[in-house]
């Protein structure tokens, strides 16, 4: 193999599986160098699949602490599902000094990279972090932080595939004055981007929109996705363009009587918004063509009825994390507890994987290394 050439060599180690691939550096210099460089990472992005990871904190007395990156792959069969978690490949973030003792949630995930957002009482900081090359890099403080003046900030992560370039989006929701009257709005709503590279986050001047705290808004299309909170909005929806770095709002499903726990989440490639209501149903609308408003489709609507044997948590939100080839759906709540739903045989299953303080979201691991962006502090876990 050593006499292939680089283009075939490449082609075949971009198949193996990433576990396989990360022994394959250790082999000799030159494949070391073929897999850290660039063009190898672009090659294997296209054929790596989506796996589940789970950010976790295994129990109480462990709420404050980073938590641990946990691998699960999921065995996505036409007659059965399983989840797998690999300890091999878990990153405990808390062997990163400077996550130790605060509170680290993840806000969003794209080509292999997490972007991670440190939000405890003593520190508000932005970290992007590759869990396959064990590396993470500290983004500089933006110009509007978290303090007593905050209600909410919420997040996203995406990717230009114009300018291939990675950023991260963040609106700043300031305090409602005072002296207002319902519905209020927050008196400062500021969004500011980084650009992996650049060293600076850049404003993008004040939003139009005040949106729901969901920490994050899904990626999808070159856009990040977050729900509208004021009601009498036309539409309940609004969308950041990577590329153009404008919000506006976007087409959103037909509204119904009652709406209560509404969130937006990715299936198999289509926006979904999922909402539960008090009459403990739990309904998910899928847009079939994207930016299309007349091709959002209820795709399922779950009765807590079918499972009365599990604690379903159908009075608070539940968010999807993952949706597998026959239809069925890995979700989860906001009080820890993971759910998989089978559309053909009509019933929710408690995987029963993991327990108390986890966030669970799609990831699609890869190479790229963060040591090739200018401008950074990168250290390695």
């Amino acid at each position: 193999m050593e006499e292939l050439p680089v283009p075939i060599m490449v082609d075949i180690l971009s198949r193996l599986p990433v576990k396989t691939i990360i022994h394959c550096k250790c082999v000799c210099k030159k494949w070391l160098d073929l897999i850290s460089d660039s063009y190898f990472a672009n090659s294997h992005i296209s054929r790596s699949y989506e796996i589940v990871m789970i950010h976790h904190k295994s129990n109480y007395e462990d709420k404050r602490a980073a938590g641990i990156l946990k691998w699960v792959e999921v065995e996505d069969k036409l007659d059965h599902h399983h989840l797998h978690h690999d300890p091999v490949m878990s990153l405990d973030l808390n062997l990163a000094p400077i996550f130790q003792w605060s509170d680290i949630l993840p806000v969003g995930s794209v080509n292999g990279l997490v972007c991670l957002w440190q939000c405890g009482p003593q520190h508000e900081n932005t970290y992007i972090c590759n869990p396959v090359t064990r590396e993470y890099m500290i983004l500089p403080r933006p110009r509007f932080y978290k303090d007593n003046l905050a209600i909410s900030i919420v997040y996203s992560f995406g990717f230009g595939s114009l300018t291939q370039e990675y950023k991260v989006i963040r609106i700043f929701h300031g305090a409602i004055p005072e002296d207002s009257t319902p519905p209020c709005r927050p008196h400062l709503l500021e969004a500011e981007v980084y650009t992996l590279g650049t060293g600076r986050w850049r404003s993008v001047g004040p939003v139009s929109y005040s949106l729901i705290h969901k920490i994050y808004g899904p990626f999808l299309n070159g856009h990040a996705h977050w729900t509208v909170a004021d009601h009498d909005s036309p539409e309940r929806i609004c969308a950041f363009d990577f590329h153009k770095e404008t919000f506006e709002l976007f087409p959103s499903p037909p509204p119904e009587s009652e709406e209560n726990f509404l969130s937006l989440g990715v299936i198999n490639g289509c926006l979904c918004q999922s909402d539960t209501d008090h009459e403990y149903t739990f309904t998910v609308w899928m847009m079939k063509e994207y930016a299309i408003k007349k091709s959002w489709h209820k795709e399922l609507v779950i009765q807590q009825s079918i499972s009365y044997d599990l604690d379903l948590p159908f009075l608070e939100p539940l968010y999807i994390i993952k949706g597998l080839k026959d239809g069925t759906i890995l979700m989860a709540s906001y009080s820890d507890v993971l759910f998989v739903y089978c559309p053909r045989r009509n019933v929710i299953v408690d995987p029963e994987t993991f327990d108390w303080y986890f966030r669970g979201f799609a990831y699609r691991p890869s190479f790229p290394r963060l040591r090739n962006f200018e401008n950074e502090r990168v250290h390695v876990f």
